[in-house]
């Protein structure tokens, strides 16, 4: 009506998400790089004992994933952990932080997926050894998703679906046949299962450090769920169908990751496990000889895939939406004219990524993803806290006092050296903080009034 204010004609976005597909976009958004190439490296931090790693990541996930669910119910607009912190705190170079850790996160994840697409399961695939040329796959393998970036990459849930519903099926061979194999005893005559494994801890530390430092790397394996909080503008009734989704999609995949982490520990020798970068291939192979490893190298090549692709995709926007906040230079938020898509950004995040695949191993780059998400998370924990001075009117989720606490605690410990973390990851995380920090500097040198108000809410758009 022609005196309605401006904000009651603007369109919103469909929603369109119910509680199945807002499931299956949890659990995939979980699944993906760490447990298919990942593995391997918990086991050679923890020892045997790979179960407990992944089971300590998920308790300390699902603390913080109650924290989500609190601020996804009180502000149900699409927004992430930069939003729900300028919430809180109001001070916008604490926003940008945030923001920034995000997407370098976005990047180190998906370096750490071209080391693993160019390591065994490729290798399963050509039938050669590509070690020689292992750096090379990677570079090409960034080279090729950010043409797709660039191109445009229209994705949905109904499709998150379909690649979720292959990415478990990899999982489902593992687990099915592992199991099999374990309690029937039709495995590779070559393979000498042993169950004790399951309580030995690496010899060479002790039992608590080895957990830790093990912790700290298997974390990366949880994150993805902090992602369908940009979900909830679009889900009906969100207050109450992103606790039972979330919380059971979380259940879900820590079920299938230690279902995984048994038949594994249990089927290959940890020092086998610990050389490899595909480690859910030699469980196949010991499981089940007779099936075509090139099949489940290629679902396992897929899953990485996807998530490299979601990663790439999630960090170039952010950057692009950081420059069009200008709080970075405004270059990076520049738009192709033709495919529409900001390939300023793209190039950018791609060529860090292609300097840390070219400088990192696959496990530095898995636990700086880790190192990084665990600060932001720690705030959003903290930022929960502070937040329930702000009331709304709709009721919504409310987590117990306790939880956002302890969360906070938890997340703060794994990020700290206390939990074993080498120097390495705090070096990496630091120069990628420190490059934000001097976008920040030269914009606030030449465009000081602009520079220091923006929308938080628009930083991932």
């Amino acid at each position: 009506m022609p005196g309605a204010p401006e904000a009651a004609r603007k369109p919103t976005l469909k929603k369109a998400i119910g509680p199945k597909l807002l499931l299956f976009f949890v659990v995939g958004d979980i699944l993906g790089t760490t447990i298919y190439a990942l593995t391997g490296k918990v086991a050679g931090k923890v020892g045997g004992a790979l179960w407990l790693p992944f089971l300590i990541a998920f308790v300390v996930a699902f603390l913080t994933a109650f924290s989500y669910l609190e601020l996804v119910g009180k502000y149900p607009k699409a927004g992430g952990a930069p939003l729900y912190i300028h919430k809180a705190f109001g001070v916008n170079i604490l926003t940008f932080l945030i923001a920034f850790a995000v997407m370098s996160s976005g990047i180190t994840s998906a370096s750490s997926a071209a080391e693993a697409f160019s390591g065994d399961y490729l290798e399963a695939i050509v039938g050669e050894d590509v070690s020689g040329w292992a750096w090379l796959v990677a570079i090409g393998f960034l080279a090729l998703l950010s043409i797709i970036n660039y191109r445009g990459v229209s994705e949905s849930v109904r499709m998150n679906l379909v690649l979720t519903c292959v990415e478990l099926a990899g999982l489902a061979i593992v687990i099915v046949f592992g199991a099999y194999a374990l309690f029937t005893g039709t495995h590779s005559a070559e393979v000498d299962p042993d169950p004790g494994r399951l309580v030995r801890f690496d010899p060479d530390t002790s039992p608590l450090l080895a957990v830790t430092s093990a912790t700290a790397l298997a974390f990366f394996a949880m994150v993805g769920f902090e992602d369908s909080v940009n979900m909830a503008e679009e889900t009906k009734n969100p207050t109450k169908t992103f606790p039972r989704a979330l919380l059971l999609g979380m259940i879900i995949t820590a079920t299938v990751y230690l279902l995984i982490a048994l038949v594994t520990s249990t089927l290959v020798p940890t020092d086998t496990l610990a050389a490899s970068d595909g480690p859910l291939l030699l469980v196949v192979k010991a499981a089940a000889p007779w099936f075509p490893p090139v099949v489940f190298s290629l679902i396992a090549l897929f899953a990485v895939t996807n998530t490299a692709l979601i990663n790439m995709m999630m960090a170039s926007r952010l950057v692009y939406g950081m420059a069009q906040e200008r709080i970075i230079p405004p270059p990076f938020g520049v738009v192709h004219p033709t495919r529409r898509t900001p390939w300023v950004a793209i190039l950018f995040t791609s060529i860090v990524a292609v300097i840390l695949v070219s400088s990192l191993e696959i496990a530095d780059l898995g636990s700086t993803t880790s190192l990084l998400l665990l600060v932001v998370f720690a705030v959003v924990n903290v930022a929960v806290l502070v937040l329930r001075r702000d009331k709304v009117e709709h009721e919504h989720f409310r987590a117990p006092t306790w939880v956002p606490v302890l969360g906070a605690l938890t997340c703060a410990f794994f990020a700290s050296p206390l939990s074993g973390r080498p120097v390495t990851e705090y070096i990496v995380g630091g120069i990628l903080l420190g490059v934000g920090l001097l976008f920040w500097a030269v914009n606030l040198l030449f465009r000081r009034r602009r520079a220091t108000t923006f929308d938080p809410a628009k930083l991932g758009k």
